[in-house]
């Protein structure tokens, strides 16, 4: 099995925070452009049933 050097131990989890970061900036984006229509529509089937 091959060792990992603590900086590369480091790459590694500076590559997964900045996915996730990445995941997060485009979930606000599509909410902020979304986010209305999300809500009409959450409030049309509350209103429903």
């Amino acid at each position: 099995m091959i060792r990992l050097s603590s900086s590369e131990r480091g790459q590694g989890f500076l590559e997964y925070g900045l996915a996730i970061v990445l995941v997060a900036v485009i979930v606000m984006l599509l909410l902020s452009v979304f986010g209305g229509a999300v809500s009409d529509l959450y409030g049309n089937i509350m209103a429903a049933i």
